[in-house]
């Protein structure tokens, strides 16, 4: 009996042996590639913000910012598709003035604080409040955001929970009792913390009155022109969708099932790309929000490189409809695997030794089809297909081209294990030899 237990425990000890280092590895890697989505900027002076003007014949609506920052698509999409109208005042609003991260690098000088913005509306509630994910549900941090939540909620103030932002939304109170719904890989964890709410799946959006929650990211698109519908008019928000490339505005869009697991490619590059290309990316004055937000969601839910954004000289830049943005370096500054240029800028001239420009959309369509074909060109479909998947992008008008498999990441922990069972191997030989000199 004694003789089985050794052994039992002995093939154990040589299982943990052969596993530890490609099992520590992916876990050091992979908080690694998720903990760098929400790292902060560099200390540096912040410009002061000039917000746009205020027009006090036109709803107004804000786009929420938490603390600790956002996700960079759940923010800048309904942003530009409500700026695009031309029928809100729309302000991103922070509870201070200090610099966000939205995933991936970028970092946004919010429009307004929230005492700002009471300077302007008085005691009235903005019309429409956008939330979106952020990296710190349910904790001290949040506090401030979620008790100005309630506060405009119970003034008037119509809501829309962008993906996890239904989360947000659950842990201020504000969906307890209502019908709910965020993405798809969070949901089922929004319902184990949040019992109260009525979670629903399958579903790009919920309409619950005064409050809409949707699916997963670009689900926000379809929740931010439903809102637009209701306050400015169907033709706006058609008008709106065909503005910004997006086909599928009344129509029926499929939702992944909240039942889904994270894709094979998604563990393999979240674990073993333990030396993912820095990927620079280039902020020019005008650049439009979603085009922004197209080549740094695709690139971070990728978990394939990291991001980082960069501008000529390393000076602020001012988006389409207004925003300001922080560059964490200039181009000349960043030490960069790739330089990957958004929007219409052309011609850019790389410093000596550095990376060619990619232009990413220089091809017609939604910004985020084109940025999703650049992916699975530069580095492969599988890894394209997840992305897609985890932004909740219809891929009818994407082009994957490109190798099937991320086969250099998927090899390392192969090569890892047959290490470990060669040493294990060695070590149980030279112990049997031992014992048997000794016999």
């Amino acid at each position: 009996m004694r003789t089985a237990l050794k052994r039992i425990a002995l093939v154990l000890a040589a299982v943990v042996a052969v596993l530890v280092v490609p099992g520590a590895g992916a876990t050091v890697s992979a908080l690694s590639a998720f903990g760098a989505l929400y790292a902060p900027g560099p200390s540096r002076p912040a410009p002061v913000a000039a917000p746009p003007p205020h027009d006090p014949a036109k709803p107004t609506a804000v786009v929420v910012i938490g603390a600790r920052g956002a996700v960079v698509s759940d923010v800048l999409a309904p942003y530009e598709i409500l700026a695009s109208t031309g029928r809100f005042n729309v302000y991103t609003v922070a509870p201070d003035h200090e610099p966000k991260p939205l995933t991936g690098g970028l970092d946004l000088l919010p429009d307004l604080t929230f005492d700002d913005l009471a300077g302007r509306l008085g005691p009235k509630a903005p019309d429409l409040v956008v939330t979106p994910a952020l990296p710190d549900v349910g904790e001290p941090s949040t506090d401030v955001a979620t008790a100005w939540l309630r506060a405009q909620a119970a003034h008037g103030a119509k809501l829309l929970g962008v993906c996890n932002g239904g989360g947000v939304l659950a842990s201020a109170g504000l969906l307890d009792g209502r019908p709910a719904t965020a993405h798809w890989l969070k949901v089922d964890t929004w319902a184990a913390e949040y019992p109260a709410v009525h979670w629903v799946r399958g579903q790009r959006f919920v309409d619950d009155g005064d409050v809409v929650t949707t699916a997963g990211i670009l689900s926000g698109i379809d929740g931010t022109l439903h809102w637009v519908e209701r306050l400015a008019g169907q033709p706006v928000a058609a008008a709106v969708a065909t503005t910004i490339g997006w086909r599928h505005y009344g129509t029926t869009v499929p939702v992944t099932p909240a039942a889904s697991m994270p894709d094979a490619v998604a563990i393999v590059n979240a674990g073993f790309r333990w030396n993912p290309d820095e990927i620079g990316v280039l902020l020019a004055n005008g650049v439009g929000e979603l085009e922004l937000a197209s080549v740094f969601d695709t690139q971070g839910q990728s978990l394939s490189s990291r991001t980082i954004a960069v501008s000529a000289d390393g000076a602020p830049i001012r988006s389409r409809h207004g925003l300001t943005f922080l560059p964490r370096t200039s181009l000349a500054g960043a030490d960069l695997d790739r330089l990957l240029v958004p929007g219409a800028t052309r011609g850019v001239t790389p410093p000596p030794g550095g990376p060619a420009a990619e232009y990413v959309h220089d091809r017609p369509g939604f910004a985020y089809d084109t940025a999703v074909s650049e992916l699975s060109r530069s580095t492969d479909v599988a890894t394209a297909r997840w992305t897609a998947k985890a932004l909740e992008l219809p891929t009818d008008g994407v082009v994957f081209e490109g190798r099937a498999w991320p086969w250099l990441p998927t090899a390392l922990p192969v090569v890892l294990v047959l290490l470990g069972a060669g040493a294990v191997f060695v070590v149980i030989r030279l112990r049997r030899r031992r014992q048997g000199a000794q016999g």
